[in-house]
């Protein structure tokens, strides 16, 4: 089975902040990939632009760098003919995103104020400068009906300063321009998602309050927050995670059936499902700080989180667990658990489908209890896995086992997985196509917010103190007094 790759129009896109660790490590070598594949056309450029007096030249010796960094051996080796091609279509320019300087000469660049060109803006940048740079470009008139501007997370720190940021945003571009990126639904087995539950009539009559007891979403990593520390501090586990991937994830496993596969349609049910949350009572939410693991090893890095932030009192989590009710006729009574957290044993995203035991067992008490289980793995190792009930093999009556029914996408696929475009290459490329369907849109971003803005506020108002928990471990030990409390208990962590 071999993927046609289809080109894309030519494009202009411009990264502000080309210089910064996201367009290093994450945007550019997406693009590379993508020219490998032969989807960019001869004509796209790309252009970096950062407050940084580099040169173009300069520029190119960074990201040739970075792209050797990034790459493996392997990778490099057999695209390595093509790198000078792709630097070639790489152009710097030294903009302030706050002045005047850089601006008059991205405009002559670009042949503004017309074009035939698609024309990319990806705000690549802090979150104070993506009002600036919108501001910017319509001042200096480099937008047109083809432009489209692409904002990395986080869409506002809290409801307010998210429905701000709409506001200037709607002020100068149309919603249908308005890129907001989630890495997480660029990922191939997020997007299976959709095609697991409409797809497959052996699921969709059994996704509901009915056959499912709970789900729970897991998001977790293995690394702390080294690096982004000063941010991190400022937002912490539920404003980094939960309002954004974990919610996504959320909605795609909780959401009705869309008329069509159209971005709109798709964004519509989402809404319904996040509007349909209930508040979450206190007594549902366990908040966790990652310490030194008691045999004084802490994974990767030897420092608790409040080493690594430099503050021995702060109270941000790195870990968070929730339990959410879903207030519709197709969820009600069922739980979901979500909980997503830093330095914890292994990394893995996992979300686990829970149906209810058969309503009776004809094969007696000692047969004991069993339940269908499906497992999405986003990470690693995507792929799929139903548990399923059979009769342990061999005499002496009926004796009964779970066995999985596992699909990893890798082995079923073989080298067209190791192929696939990553999570940035496929956003990247839908930008430039004009397809909505896996970013967020603005009322979208509002409603989590307000779902998410008690919680916390509800944490600060009771002075909650974060529980710590060992560095690689499984987190604190009261999210799973949370599960037990139901008779539950937590999978789709340890390794």
């Amino acid at each position: 089975m071999v993927s046609r790759v289809i080109p894309v129009q030519a494009f202009d896109l411009v990264i502000f902040g080309g210089t910064g660790d996201l367009a290093r490590r994450k945007i550019l070598p997406a693009l590379f990939r993508r020219h490998c594949a032969g989807q960019l056309p001869q004509d796209a450029r790309i252009l970096g632009a950062a407050r940084g007096a580099l040169g173009s030249d300069g520029y190119r010796d960074l990201i040739r760098d970075a792209l050797q960094n990034e790459l493996s051996g392997a990778d490099m080796a057999a695209r390595g003919a093509e790198l000078e091609r792709f630097l070639a279509r790489l152009e710097y320019l030294a903009i302030d995103a706050q002045a005047r300087d850089g601006w008059a000469a991205l405009k002559q660049m670009l042949g503004c104020p017309t074009s035939d060109r698609v024309r990319v803006f990806y705000f690549s940048v802090g979150p104070a400068l993506f009002a600036p740079l919108a501001e910017q470009i319509w001042t200096h008139q480099l937008a047109d009906d083809q432009t489209r501007i692409v904002v990395e997370k986080p869409f506002g720190h809290d409801l307010a300063s998210a429905k701000a940021l709409n506001r200037t945003l709607a002020g100068h571009f149309d919603e249908s321009q308005i890129y907001r990126i989630d890495h997480y639904l660029g990922k191939e087995t997020v997007q299976n998602l959709m095609a697991i539950r409409f797809g497959n009539m052996l699921f969709e009559p059994l996704w509901n309050s009915q056959y499912v007891d709970h789900i729970q979403i897991t998001v977790a990593e293995s690394v702390g927050v080294d690096g982004r520390a000063s941010y991190y501090d400022k937002s912490g586990a539920m404003r980094d995670m939960m309002q954004n991937h974990l919610m996504q994830l959320l909605c795609l496993i909780a959401m009705e059936p869309p008329a069509k596969f159209d971005p709109d349609a798709v964004r519509d049910e989402k809404l319904k499902v996040i509007r349909a949350l209930e508040p979450v009572e206190p007594h549902h939410i366990v908040r966790g700080q990652y310490a030194l693991a008691e045999d004084g090893e802490g994974g990767d890095e030897d420092q608790s989180y409040r080493e690594t932030v430099g503050d021995p009192r702060s109270s941000t989590e790195s870990y968070v667990a929730l339990k959410a009710h879903i207030s519709n006729w197709r969820w009600a009574g069922t739980p979901f658990y979500l909980r997503t957290g830093k330095r914890l044993v292994a990394r893995s995203s996992v979300i686990n489908v829970f149906f209810k035991d058969a309503p009776h067992s004809i094969f007696g008490a000692d047969a004991g209890r069993h339940a269908n289980l499906l497992t999405i793995r986003l990470q690693p190792d995507e792929g799929i896995t139903l548990k399923v009930t059979i009769k342990e093999p061999g005499p002496g009556g009926m004796r009964l086992i779970d066995v999985p029914l596992d699909m990893s996408f890798a082995q079923a696929l073989g080298a067209d997985i190791d192929g696939a475009p990553d999570a940035y290459e496929r956003l990247i490329t839908d930008v430039i196509r004009g397809n909505q369907t896996l970013f967020m849109r603005g009322d979208e971003v509002e409603a989590a917010w307000a779902w998410t803005d008690p919680i916390i506020a509800g944490w600060t108002s009771r002075g909650d103190v974060p529980k710590p928990y060992d560095s690689g471990s499984t987190g604190p030990g009261d999210a799973d007094l949370l599960m037990r409390r139901d008779e539950r208990e937590w999978r789709g962590i340890n390794p």
